[in-house]
């Protein structure tokens, strides 16, 4: 893999920096079109940081991936789907093509997948009209973030978080409703819905982080069903550590096959139920290990084609 890096502009005109991850073959001299993946970093950490999580997946697609370090309103790690931070993920395969002429994205193949906060500013991503999604995949997002603020005093090293919030946000969620319901994908469930974008929701019943994903990433599905039975969205739910999923040796590799992002042959993957629902169940691990199993349709659901 080469990683390239480049400044763009932010919303608040500041001056930010973005990486974009090429197979090391790709380059001005051999460039045909190319899957692009923006992939916003999760809470507290930067776009560097985030480039841990891909190892180098990309060379078994091909598929370029982009990660900006993101701005808030006010704080640029805490920018937790700020309008202005969506609208430069919206405008990231414009700003690569502006910054590597050379690049050849193919324009119907943009995906967007991130963790944590990254995987709630993907969900938002995805209500935006400029730009059209391939596939959408969020691993142990926020859907609700009013729900989180009063969860945060309460959970064991995040009673830091609403202060910063109080920063980001202008005030409390009593302060501030329409603020953090704009920065919620449950509030923009319809569009969401609505806009057929096949959608990977992960989530974990042992998330210490987010403790709630019950109220917020199973609540944000079971709504999306509502408004939209026959959207395509799938949800996997299992035992990991927080965002843990999210991770070359480990779940991210099934979530790139199922878009057809990488070869489906050999991915590993747990073990694996599906309810009446549709949702999709790790079972619970019973000595650590992970089995290899067949890829199929069942796994990617109504994402796949």
């Amino acid at each position: 893999m080469r990683t390239l890096t480049f400044s763009y502009r932010s919303h608040e005109g500041l001056v930010r920096t973005a990486y974009l991850v090429l197979p090391a073959w790709y380059g001005p001299k051999r460039h045909p079109p190319i899957p692009l993946v923006i992939s916003p970093h999760g809470r507290g950490v930067d776009a560097a940081y985030n480039l841990r999580f891909w190892g180098a997946l990309g060379s078994k697609g091909p598929f370029a991936l982009v990660c900006p370090d993101g701005q808030g309103r006010r704080l640029p790690l805490y920018s937790w789907g700020f309008a202005g931070q969506v609208d430069d993920l919206a405008r990231m395969p414009s700003l690569v093509r502006s910054a590597f002429r050379w690049l050849t994205v193919d324009r119907r193949r943009i995906y967007a997948i991130g963790d944590s906060m990254g995987g709630q500013e993907v969900l938002l991503l995805a209500a935006h009209r400029s730009l059209r999604l391939a596939g959408v995949a969020a691993f142990d997002p926020v859907s609700d973030m009013a729900a989180r603020y009063r969860q945060w005093h309460v959970t064991p090293g995040e009673q830091h978080l609403p202060a910063l919030a109080q920063i980001e946000f202008g005030g409390t969620p009593t302060q501030r409703p329409q603020a953090y319901a704009a920065r919620s994908p449950v509030a923009h469930a319809a569009a969401i819905a609505r806009s057929g974008i096949p959608l990977q929701l992960w989530w974990s019943r042992r998330d210490r982080v987010v403790t709630d994903q019950m109220r917020q990433t199973e609540a944000l599905y079971r709504r999306l069903l509502a408004i939209a039975p026959n959207a395509p969205v799938q949800e996997i739910v299992g035992y990991w550590q927080h965002a843990h999923e999210m991770h070359p040796g480990t779940q991210l590799p099934a979530a790139l096959a199922c878009f057809h992002l990488i070869p489906a042959a050999d991915v590993r993957l747990p073990v694996y139920t599906i309810s009446q629902g549709g949702a999709i169940d790790e079972s619970p691990p019973s000595d650590g290990r992970h089995a290899r199993v067949a890829f199929s349709r069942a796994f990617c659901g109504r994402s796949g084609s």
